[in-house]
């Protein structure tokens, strides 16, 4: 008979993105995960194998967690655009005092691992390409509601918008302003409306 696991995979997963997102994967001992996750260093390197892999599956979660939000704000608004612009409010102003990290966890990693991590480095950016694909499909639906004109590029608006996100939450961090940045926010989809 198998030996079964005495653990929740997914529990585990979510508890160490947490933490890795805190304090970095270069941050994040052996005995952070350990007390973070409640299991021994033998379990976790049985388990996940390593804490690369450890790391990577806890990127895969980071991300897909953000995707459930971002799908929601969209259908809970009941429009493409109202629904990102939701989004970023909600990513970068509602959950800064929540969140183990202002920084965004992909961006905060491509800062942070080196060369010699070229698995990370790679599904980091894999997962950033994702995240504007999503955009770009949003936008997509937004051209097709009339919400932005028709002559409007979803794929680069899809860049721009990834890259304010990656900068309203640095400015966050440093200013600590949060009627600047609904401002920003404001601005940044007025733009995309005039488009």
């Amino acid at each position: 008979m198998a030996n079964i696991a005495k653990y929740d995979r997914d529990d585990v997963i979510h508890k160490a993105m947490l933490l890795f997102w805190e304090k970095g994967f270069n941050g994040t001992s052996t005995r952070d995960l350990q007390q973070a996750i409640d299991m021994r260093p033998g379990s976790i390197y049985a388990a996940f194998g390593s804490k690369e892999q450890l790391y990577s599956e806890a990127l895969e979660c980071y991300s897909r967690e953000v995707a459930a939000i971002l799908e929601q704000r969209v259908a809970d608004e009941g429009s493409p655009l109202a629904g990102l612009e939701s989004f970023f409010r909600n990513v970068v102003i509602d959950r800064r005092d929540t969140n183990p990290s202002e920084i965004c966890m992909l961006v905060k990693t491509l800062s942070e691992v080196r060369n010699d991590q070229p698995e990370l480095m790679q599904l980091c950016r894999e997962l950033l390409k994702r995240t504007e694909r999503r955009f770009a499909g949003i936008l997509q639906q937004a051209i097709k509601k009339g919400e932005i004109a028709e002559h409007s590029d979803p794929h680069l608006l899809a860049k721009h918008l990834q890259v304010q996100m990656i900068g309203l939450r640095i400015y966050m961090k440093t200013s600590l302003n949060t009627e600047a940045v609904g401002e920003l926010i404001k601005s940044v989809f007025d733009s995309i409306k005039a488009h």
